[in-house]
């Protein structure tokens, strides 16, 4: 069980034999629903068709949400970013998840990240869109944003990159709500 927590983003060999250790010997501690839950979302939690973002249907909540303005497009590295900026309220309009960014060190190129359907997502508008490039202001987050607003630039899009604000080095799971505001409304155009 210990091998296995510790295969958890976040959790180094203490938390993990203090989390077993609770989990075998408080009488709090209930692991079997747990284990079900877990279990449940593997099976059932699957990326959106159309964002990659997490649904449990073909399309998730955000996608099927008819009041978003469709104008603008967020992208993001990981489903994950996109749960920083809904709590913060920022934006309200649609979101992309590319998978990942580039990184030639973890042998990470555009052919790994879901790029194509955003391309076609960009060009499928009917109208010119905003896309807000919210990627980290770390040295693979800023060559993801480099390489995308190259290949972008002349398709029906206006491109912004949201301002820094961020801490550097560090992605949108660990900024708080007021700072993920300030960054949406400074974004800049590339």
């Amino acid at each position: 069980m210990v091998a296995e927590l510790k295969r958890l983003p976040g959790i180094g060999p203490r938390s993990a034999e203090r989390i077993a250790v609770w989990l075998l010997q408080s009488t709090k501690a209930n692991p079997l629903p747990l284990a079900e839950a877990l279990l449940t979302a593997k099976e059932k939690i699957l990326p959106c068709a159309v964002c990659g973002f997490f649904a449990t249907e073909s399309d998730c909540e955000i996608c099927d949400d008819a009041t978003r303005d469709d104008l603008v497009l967020c992208v993001v590295e990981q489903a994950t970013d996109i749960l920083p900026l809904e709590r913060s309220g920022a934006f309200r309009g649609r979101y992309h998840c590319l998978g990942g960014k580039l990184s030639p060190l973890d042998r990470v190129s555009p052919e790994d990240l879901r790029i194509p359907p955003l391309i076609r997502r960009i060009e499928a508008a009917p109208q010119e869109i905003e896309v807000i490039l919210a990627l980290g202001s770390d040295v693979e987050g800023e060559a993801t944003a480099n390489y995308l607003a190259e290949i972008l630039r002349g398709r029906n899009c206006r491109l912004t990159r949201i301002a820094q604000g961020l801490p550097a080095g560090g992605g949108l799971e660990h900024a708080d709500g007021l700072t993920l505001l300030r960054a949406m409304q400074g974004r800049r155009s590339l």
